[in-house]
């Protein structure tokens, strides 16, 4: 990418964020265009979709919250270190405007749709082993994907919440009684 091409990226993602942060995942394209000083083709050109905008704004946090799948891997209590996953999870689902939205935009686009399905295959690639070193302390059946359409639905839930972490943690410690149960 030439200079001003990543000059023009970098600030296009910045511009997002808070616009993302402020108004959520509606957040006017044209308006993110003209705070960034840029042409609607530009933002098209680096962003084809708005899906793919969102996509590239939570990368670095999703990025994150893959990385704590990974330490936790090895966690002496299975069922701890996916519960404790879950709930940074849902704690960041629930507290950045838009990214329960793109998260339920992977489950609800249909299959010739063009987007990508990065944020909630990554999550899932991330979650799965430890949904599967937990799988005995887990209701039969639960799946890394039941989880994730859960912590989705409770983030959309509290999104216009006064608290909506608080709200998030408590609806997800009701979700967790449901799917695993402590023993």
């Amino acid at each position: 990418m030439r200079a001003d091409a990543r000059r023009n990226y970098e600030l296009l993602l910045a511009v997002a964020a808070e616009a993302i942060a402020a108004e959520g995942a509606g957040a006017s394209l044209e308006q993110i265009a003209r705070t960034a000083g840029v042409g609607s083709g530009t933002v098209r050109r680096h962003f084809p979709t708005r899906h793919s905008l969102l996509e590239a704004v939570f990368r670095r946090r999703i990025d994150t919250l893959t990385a704590r799948a990974a330490d936790l891997a090895d966690h002496p209590d299975p069922r701890a270190a996916l519960l404790e996953w879950l709930a940074a999870v849902t704690s960041f689902a629930s507290t950045v405007r838009g990214l329960a939205e793109a998260l339920n935009r992977d489950h609800t686009a249909g299959p010739g749709e063009p987007h990508d399905h990065c944020a909630t295959a990554r999550l899932t690639e991330a979650g799965a082993p430890l949904v599967s070193r937990a799988a005995p302390t887990l209701t039969p059946g639960v799946t890394i994907t039941d989880l994730l359409a859960l912590v989705t639905g409770i983030a959309l839930a509290t999104e216009h919440h006064t608290d909506p972490a608080a709200e998030a943690t408590r609806l997800l410690s009701l979700t967790i009684a449901g799917v695993s149960p402590a023993r």
